[in-house]
């Protein structure tokens, strides 16, 4: 058997050695069929260099080929469609002319400045992604190894980033205002905001507050979008009475976000919103969604690096429709009071940075995200 796998096996082995392996960061980026991995981490404008070892199996066996070659690829796949692949960036470069292996060999690559315009990004029906591929070709099948790179988009602070605000309600039944401290978040921000309730005229039971992302891919009438609830709050418990607010405070950094992504190489789009949601005594629900927009921020070592930055346009301010039985819109806004809510979940990590302005009682209102005074 040992035999057989040595005439029809593979006579060598493919091994890619990065340049700066040691030193290099590595990111998390879930694989096709959802195992999270772990690469080494690239930026745009970065080179990429290093070493291909191919390591003959048998000493002494010759392997005939007709080139070697290690091409850098950035690809976007479609789960549906796989048979129609999009490779928007492509280099080559030609390791050894054709002629035959006898003995293990080394070869130096050295991709340089590669332009990596998109972010990685594995979802529901996409996927994006970097790889090395290294091929030797044979005559009748090539022996190919791909090694998967993470890249991350990094951006600079918004020039432009206002607060939202909107007041929405149902006619003579509910009016509300809500405000968030601004349109732009970086993946690691906290969006501060306050609800405040004009007219509450029916039973409200309680309030919840979602991260949602939404994940659009093809176009016209092929278009599918995918959502996913990414964090989800009961922010208020029991009915709130004309005047009240309640604060929201929503820390981002404990999940697992990109940055937004607009008609990236017009296959796909990544969107954020926060969706506040009222769920009356007979259990309607009334809903608002407001679109915001994620960022990465650059880490500390790197903002003096001359690494290219990404910055994509504000996502516009137009208010969204509401969905409410019966075909009414709904609307809402923010402002001070006191709060009446729920959900009684201390978030340890926040204890310290919490407690740094006084000292004291502070801790007891972190409620999941939510910080609440009175």
């Amino acid at each position: 058997m040992s035999f057989l796998s040595g005439l029809l096996g593979p006579a060598c082995e493919i091994d890619v050695l990065l340049d700066g392996a040691e030193s290099r960061k590595t990111a998390e980026l879930k694989s096709e069929d959802g195992k999270v991995e772990k690469h080494f981490l690239f930026y745009d404008g970065e080179s990429v260099s290093g070493k291909v070892n191919i390591t003959m199996k048998q000493p002494g066996r010759r392997l005939e080929h007709n080139g070697i070659r290690i091409e850098f690829i950035g690809q976007i796949e479609l789960f549906y469609d796989k048979s129609n692949t999009h490779e928007f960036v492509s280099l080559v470069k030609e390791l050894a002319l054709p002629g035959e292996l006898t003995q293990s060999r080394s070869y130096d690559f050295d991709f340089m400045q590669v332009e990596k315009p998109y972010e990685s990004y594995t979802g529901t029906n996409v996927r994006l992604r970097y790889y090395l591929k290294v091929s030797i070709a044979r005559r009748l099948t090539d022996i190919v190894k791909e090694y998967d790179l993470v890249v991350h988009q990094l951006a600079t602070f918004p020039d432009v980033n206002t607060s939202i605000k909107m007041e929405v309600g149902i006619e003579d039944c509910l009016h509300i205002e809500f405000e968030y401290n601004k349109s732009k978040y970086h993946l690691k921000d906290v969006i501060v905001g306050k609800i405040y309730f004009l007219l509450v005229r029916i039973k409200i039971q309680h309030m919840e507050l979602q991260l949602i992302k939404k994940e659009i891919t093809g176009a016209g009438a092929n278009t599918t979008t995918e959502s996913e609830t990414i964090a989800k709050y009961e922010i208020m418990d029991g009915a709130p009475v004309k005047g009240e607010s309640i604060p929201i405070r929503l820390f981002l950094s404990g999940y697992e976000l990109t940055p937004t992504m607009r008609d990236v190489n017009k296959k796909f789009s990544v969107r954020y919103f926060i969706n506040l949601v009222l769920i009356d005594e007979e259990d309607r629900r009334y809903f608002k969604q407001q679109e915001i927009m994620l960022w990465r921020k650059a880490p500390e070592k790197l903002r003096r690096k001359p690494y290219q930055y990404h910055y994509e346009a504000a996502p516009t301010q137009e208010a969204h429709q509401a969905e409410i039985p019966g075909g009414s819109n709904f609307s809402l806004n923010i402002s001070h009071g006191i709060a009446q809510t729920v959900c009684a979940v201390c978030l340890p990590a926040l204890w310290h940075e919490i407690l740094q302005p006084n000292g004291t009682i502070v801790l007891s209102f972190i409620i999941l995200g939510v910080f609440l005074t009175n």
